[in-house]
């Protein structure tokens, strides 16, 4: 990698990310006939963590609250298992499977209506199906915003919602979206009455709204969200740079000082950027726009030609190329300023001030050119692109000096380890509040947002598979993090329903909205600790996150994986390549 050529070309590359528009991605839900029977439904990756292809007998596409009703009640009638999707499937775990080939799914895709803005109240009632940037649009035409979201505007309501999304902050009522619905109203079964299904208008004071509000799917087709807005103001934010020495130390206290804090950060490198992010006054000069490099669109030639580089170092196990790419992609976005522009433009320097609705989340490689071979978003699986895993976890305040410090312990060990995160724009951490769902965050939290290269081939190892199995183990296990109910591999679930304190009566919300399990499957069943299962323990199941390796075999010895204890969590269990490199780090072979 130190071909000037090279590192050319990679300028070029990435240079090229800022040229060009994007596909729209495709429909999850593929059918075999124009009346959409015989389907198969993925995620917006192309893959689960498994890898299984989950089938349906039926897709359903309902327009209204009472199609949604009928669609309930019939399938009630019939006892037939059930699903709601939507219109980009972001979740990476199986939330959406429903179990057997007789199921049906039940997608948003058109339950997409901004149904009441009511200014004087600043509320805003909308379906299920709308998306994040919807939301964002149409409040703004009344002056009103939401005050926290995720960062990625490719999002439905629902979706979000009931997998615990959120954005960055310790003020207020904290970043999760959940915690600013007022009133919503969900579809669900009922053998008992003459219809077979029932509408529940919940808000504050029912019993069921604080199961509802993160309700991983499983109790019924959430139709309508009522979400508390507030007028529209400023905000300032500067991205500062600085090494990670005290990183444990700031994390515990950096989000009380400004409201939209958050870090991302780049452990091979020993750097951190902080945002630096608040309100400012509405008459302060700027107007600033946020459009993420990320999560714009890309030339599909120039996805495969970085696809292949990162195939190629894996397979030649090229540490010091692999890092290299990293610090050219790195210093990339910062002379961007990762997409932001002082007036939508250009960015002429710090801080970037503008209006909130137009800073605090993006997604422009979603607008749409139909042809994908062109222009994408780059995880489209339609063409070679971005394929990765995600861990993601939330860690008490409390404890995340200790695990930071823990990771940087491993990083000393071998400073090349963690590169491959920096070509995925490093660590991203942000702040939660605890709230009162019973399946949202715990107690006040830092959310760790892990990305980084994944196989094709479920049996070959990556670069330094160890570290981030180990990492994974720290999280989940030593410090007792919470899993993101949207991302991660299987591993994260493991025991991880017993660290909710209302897990019983999420439950016996469950029971009484589905009593048939009709909105349940095998999968939701095992991370609810209602079956077994949720760990698959066959040949290499430890490269792809499905078991902790307790054999050999669950790694891949024949390519030199073997299963080991951590470096320094000596309770992890994990995949670690024989050779000269880690004999120096004093495993025990």
């Amino acid at each position: 990698m130190d071909d000037p050529k090279i590192f050319l070309n990679l300028s070029w590359i990435v240079f090229m990310i800022y040229l060009v528009k994007s596909s729209p991605p495709e429909d999850p839900i593929k059918c075999s006939s124009k009346t959409n029977f015989n389907c198969t439904i993925t995620n917006s990756y192309g893959a689960f963590p498994d890898r299984t292809i989950c089938k349906a007998a039926q897709a359903v596409f309902p327009t209204t609250e009472e199609e949604i009703i009928s669609i309930v009640a019939n399938a009630t009638r019939e006892k037939r298992k059930m699903k709601v999707a939507t219109r980009f499937s972001h979740s990476i775990p199986k939330l959406v499977c429903p179990d057997g080939e007789e199921g049906l799914l039940i997608s948003t895709k058109f339950l997409n209506k901004i149904l009441k803005v009511d200014q004087e109240n600043m509320t805003m009632t909308v379906e299920s199906g709308v998306t994040l940037r919807q939301l964002i649009s149409e409040a703004a035409k009344a002056g009103l915003v939401l005050p926290y979201t995720p960062y990625w505007w490719g999002l439905t309501i629902g979706g979000l919602i009931g997998t615990g999304a959120h954005g960055s902050s310790l003020w207020g009522l904290g970043s999760s979206v959940h915690d600013y619905i007022v009133q919503l109203r969900i579809v669900t079964p009922d053998e008992a009455a003459n219809n077979y299904a029932k509408v529940w208008t919940l808000k504050h004071g029912n019993p069921e709204f604080d199961a509802a509000r993160v309700s991983l799917g499983v109790l019924g087709v959430i139709s309508q969200v009522t979400l508390k807005l507030q007028p529209v103001f400023k905000r300032s934010i500067t991205l500062l740079e600085r090494n990670d020495s005290d990183l444990g130390d700031e994390a515990a206290k950096f989000g009380r000082q400004h409201e939209f804090a958050d870090f991302t950060w780049y452990p091979s490198q020993r750097k951190v950027v902080y945002r630096i992010d608040d309100r400012v006054p509405a008459n302060t000069p700027g107007n600033g726009l946020n459009d993420f490099i990320g999560f714009r669109s890309t030339s599909s030639l120039v996805l495969a030609i970085l696809r292949t580089s990162e195939e190629n170092q894996e397979s030649t196990n090229d540490a010091s190329g692999k890092c290299a790419s990293a610090k050219l992609i790195t210093s990339t976005l910062k002379i961007g300023a990762y997409g932001l522009t002082n007036n939508g433009i250009a960015f002429t320097g710090y801080p970037v001030v503008g209006f909130h609705n137009r800073v605090q989340a993006s997604g422009t490689c979603l607008d749409s050119l139909e042809d994908s071979r062109i222009t994408t978003c780059p995880w489209d699986p339609r063409v070679k692109g971005l394929f990765f895993h995600q861990t993601t976890f939330t860690i008490s305040l409390s404890k995340v000096k200790g695990f930071i410090e823990d990771v940087q312990r491993l990083v000393a060990l071998e400073p090349r380890a963690l590169c491959v995160l920096d070509s995925y724009d490093g660590i991203l951490m942000r702040y939660l509040t605890a709230s009162n769902a019973y399946l949202g965050e715990q107690e006040d939290a830092l959310d760790f947002d892990i990305t980084y290269y994944r196989s094709k081939d479920p049996m070959s190892p990556r670069l330094f598979e160890d570290f981030f199995e180990e990492i994974e183990q720290l999280a989940f296990f030593k410090y007792g993090a919470l899993p993101h109910w949207g991302k991660n591999r299987n591993v994260a679930f493991i025991g991880a329903i017993n660290k909710y304190k209302n897990i019983d009566k999420f439950l016996k919300v469950k029971q009484s909205y589905d009593k048939l399990g009709l909105f349940s499957s095998k999968w939701t069943d095992q991370v609810l600790g209602l079956k077994d299962g949720l760990t698959i323990v066959k040949e290499g199941c430890a490269l792809e996150g499905l078991c902790i390796c307790s054999e050999d075999i669950h790694c891949a010895p024949k390519k030199g994986y073997f299963c080991r204890p951590g470096k320094i969590y000596k309770d992890a269990r994990v995949c670690t390549r024989f050779s000269s490199v880690t004999n120096k780090l004093n495993l025990d072979f």
